[in-house]
């Protein structure tokens, strides 16, 4: 596959370039059997992450069965006449759009009812959405910088028995979480709780306005961060 950087009459080993995330591409054009053009095809690659050696009951430690691949790949078919930065870019965000899709669907039942009263349907899968929302906004909360799925998250989160302890005037509710990473699940909570009682107790002169603010300030910011700087068109 004859490269972008060849075409150009450039020299460079490989023809690779540096794109978004720690991936490298390449590209070029190539028609297979069936095709009725030649589609632009852009190679994305990226150095695999060595896994650690997994230990065994009796200490000692699993050996590796031949070489580990060096690098992870992807293949993308396009017409976009973007620049390869762009188009890397491009869908890195459109395979994180499809996720979202994917676990509303399989996670989340959207597309688990049927029926031919429309209005029904319609009720229905707003629910879901909303139901997805604000747990994603919660999940967000415990924990701004890391993205939880909720085929993870709610084991996690949920899996726990709740009992009231009343004592005078005050109601403790406590929770024993029946999940393998209880303790990383009282963590959470415990930050999440602690700044959310903060609020309350350190800043009483907030607005109610002002506390949500510095809520979505804390589920947003990460967010917002730019993840690559895109060139603008030239010329």
């Amino acid at each position: 596959m004859q490269t972008a950087n060849e075409r150009n009459g450039q020299k460079e080993e490989g023809g690779w370039q540096p794109t978004v995330n720690g991936w490298e591409g390449a590209e070029g054009r190539s028609q297979l059997t069936g095709w009725t053009r030649r589609w632009r095809v852009v190679v994305l690659r990226r150095l695999r992450e060595r896994p650690s050696a997994t230990p065994l009951l009796n200490g000692s430690w699993l050996a590796e069965c031949g070489p580990t691949p060096r690098s992870e790949y992807q293949v993308l078919v396009t017409d976009l006449t973007a620049e390869l930065l762009t188009v890397a870019d491009l869908y890195r965000q459109r395979a994180a759009a499809e996720n979202i899709s994917d676990e509303l669907k399989n996670q989340w039942g959207w597309g688990g009812f049927t029926t031919h009263d429309l209005l029904r349907c319609q009720v229905a899968a707003r629910h879901v959405a909303l139901v997805y929302n604000w747990w994603s906004l919660f999940v967000r909360c415990l924990e701004p910088t890391h993205a939880r799925e909720a085929v993870t998250s709610r084991p996690l989160l949920l899996t726990a028995v709740g009992r009231v302890i009343a004592s005078g005037r005050q109601f403790t509710l406590r929770l024993t979480s029946t999940d393998g990473d209880a303790a990383e699940a009282q963590t959470l909570l415990t930050n999440l709780s602690t700044f959310l009682t903060g609020l309350k107790t350190a800043a009483e002169q907030l607005t109610p306005a002002a506390c949500w603010e510095r809520i979505w300030a804390r589920i947003l910011t990460p967010l917002l961060v730019p993840q690559a700087v895109l060139p603008a068109p030239s010329g």
